[in-house]
């Protein structure tokens, strides 16, 4: 993992007459002539030579607003694992996003992740399956930085509670007491990234419970679809990262001249909404919960953000 140099701005936006909030946004680098921004999976491009490197090779191949860059993507049914870290005990947040997890394969806003495909043009599945979860009672405490994420996801597969799957995104869910200390709430709300967990090369996420920070994370503060801000703030983020690992794994394949991937690139946009029962907005029905999701890139035509292909 990269040391990475930083960049935050407090987005405020209206989303119809509700969202009058300041939410966390990255800043972006400005300069679209420049070849050599790549992604760091916490949503902004960092200079660096892997760019350069692959178009010297003549691997880089022009999408739809968004290039791909030769690296490898997840083929097939994407497999979720969650890692409930902290204390999660009476929390809602658990049922909402194994509902998630459970539902969002097949649908027709996963669909859109279907527009990428690898070198071969084998394109992604609009597959995904909720394979295992399991919790994790504080074993690296209240403040974690990026290396005990990685070791949280390293002790779930090791100790056999997951299984060692390089189709596997391991997604680790903090409670509202934990802390990310390289930037959780002031720089980023969730990132992805891989690395080699029990001699494999393993793509793991963080996302942490906005209930923490609901002006920085949550796009509603105050009420949500489900009655539980933090976990319905987390969904979107979830599948944010889940978008990104999927089409650019190992932070080589699909990203734009910024370097933005594909969720980064529809970031806090949330298209067309509509109210749930209890007032609050949102944007899309998995199962038998209604959900507020942010947008993903459709690679075709012109390119643009959307919920559905």
């Amino acid at each position: 993992m990269s040391t990475k140099s930083c960049f935050f701005l407090a987005l405020s936006f209206a989303l119809g007459a509700v969202f009058n909030t300041a939410i966390a946004a990255t800043l972006h680098p400005e300069n679209d002539d420049a070849e050599d921004f790549v992604p760091n999976g916490k949503g902004w491009g960092e200079p660096g030579v892997r760019a350069k490197k692959l178009a010297q090779k003549s691997t880089a191949q022009t999408g739809s607003g968004i290039n791909y860059h030769g690296g490898p993507l997840i083929l097939g049914t994407t497999n979720v694992y969650y890692i409930w870290y902290g204390n999660w005990t009476g929390n809602t947040a658990v049922s909402i996003l194994n509902n998630l997890g459970g539902m969002l394969g097949g649908s027709p806003y996963y669909n859109i992740n279907t527009t990428y495909y690898d070198g071969s043009k084998r394109h992604i599945s609009n597959s995904v399956l909720l394979a295992g979860t399991t919790t994790d009672n504080y074993s690296k405490g209240t403040a974690l930085n990026d290396a005990a994420v990685k070791t949280v996801v390293e002790s779930a597969v090791t100790s056999g509670r997951l299984p060692k799957d390089t189709n596997g995104v391991y997604v680790v869910l903090t409670s509202q007491d934990v802390n990310e200390t390289s930037g959780f709430c002031t720089q980023y709300c969730g990132w992805h990234m891989h690395g080699t967990i029990d001699n494999t090369n393993l793509r793991y996420a963080f996302v942490g419970n906005p209930a923490r920070c609901p002006s920085s994370c949550a796009a509603q503060t105050s009420i949500s679809p489900n009655d539980n801000v933090g976990a319905d703030a987390m969904a979107s983020i979830v599948v944010h990262e889940v978008e990104e690992t999927v089409t650019d794994p190992d932070l080589n394949a699909w990203y734009d001249r910024r370097g933005m991937e594909n969720a980064d690139k529809c970031a806090w946009k949330f298209g067309t909404t509509y109210k749930t029962g209890n007032g609050a907005l949102a944007n899309v029905r998995l199962g038998s919960q209604d959900f507020l999701i942010q947008q993903n890139w459709v690679n075709a035509g012109a390119g643009y953000c959307a919920m559905s292909f």
